[in-house]
């Protein structure tokens, strides 16, 4: 099984640029997208009934912001747009798919760069999170989507200029820690310890040209799902959005 997560950065704007194309190409099983900037009604007509697919969205309150889909060959058990918390429900951050054997989260995770609310905002949504996932008992979790925070060094471009800059402050990368902490592994680094792997580059730089980037963009999955990993990958060569695809093969 073939799981791909991507923050597309607007569907309707990727929706131009081949995304039907690429959707049909890469075949997965599961595919999840990040920040569609749109709710249902706004969703390209045969980019909602992709055949062979079920279709799922969350978005948020605010218009035109945040917000993410999931299609699956698979018909899920149940499928959820909550965390049982409002403050952080509105804003369409979530889809939690329950399948036979594995629980999905595909999550928007909140950026912190605006300003301090929305940084405090970010941990507290990473802190509610972290406690949510701990009441899922005797079952393999797998957590995809855009984290807004590199990890470790290894995971930007120039570290040492960032570390005062939200998406590499101490602060959120001690969320990550705490992640790996509660027995999740990362998913690429189960398979690849190799530096200049990233998912986002910025587009005011032209930072992408250079391969100036982050790696922000993660599969984390309960430890005991690490023996079913049978691949991690980044698509660095897919273009479209200042993010890239990432996917894992499971058995």
């Amino acid at each position: 099984m073939k799981i791909v997560s991507w923050n597309v950065n607007g569907i309707r704007s990727i929706y131009k640029k081949n995304f039907l194309n690429w959707f049909n190409q890469e075949n997965a099983d599961i595919v999840c997208v990040q920040e569609t900037k749109a709710d249902k009604s706004q969703f390209p007509k045969d980019v909602e009934t992709i055949k062979e697919y079920n279709f799922y969205c969350s978005s948020a309150e605010k218009k035109g912001y945040s917000g993410v889909a999931v299609w699956s060959k698979v018909k899920p058990k149940s499928v959820s747009t909550s965390i049982e918390n409002e403050k952080f429900d509105k804003e369409g951050r979530v889809l939690k798919l329950d399948f036979e054997k594995f629980v999905l989260f595909n999550i928007y995770f909140p950026n912190g760069g605006a300003s301090k609310d929305r940084l405090n905002y970010k941990l507290e949504f990473y802190d509610y999170f972290l406690e949510y996932i701990k009441t899922l008992k005797n079952v393999d979790v797998i957590i995809c989507g855009d984290y807004n925070t590199a990890h470790f060094p290894i995971d930007l471009a120039r570290p040492k200029q960032n570390e005062e800059i939200s998406g590499f402050m101490l602060i959120e990368r001690e969320k990550l820690d705490k992640l790996v902490a509660n027995n999740f592994v990362d998913a690429f680094r189960h398979f690849n310890n190799e530096p200049n792997n990233y998912t986002w580059w910025d587009y005011k730089t032209a930072s992408r040209e250079r391969n100036v980037g982050w790696r922000i963009d993660y599969f984390f999955v309960s430890k005991s799902a690490t023996k079913f990993l049978k691949a991690a990958n980044i698509a660095n060569e897919i273009l479209g959005s200042d993010h890239c695809p990432i996917s894992i093969d499971i058995y």
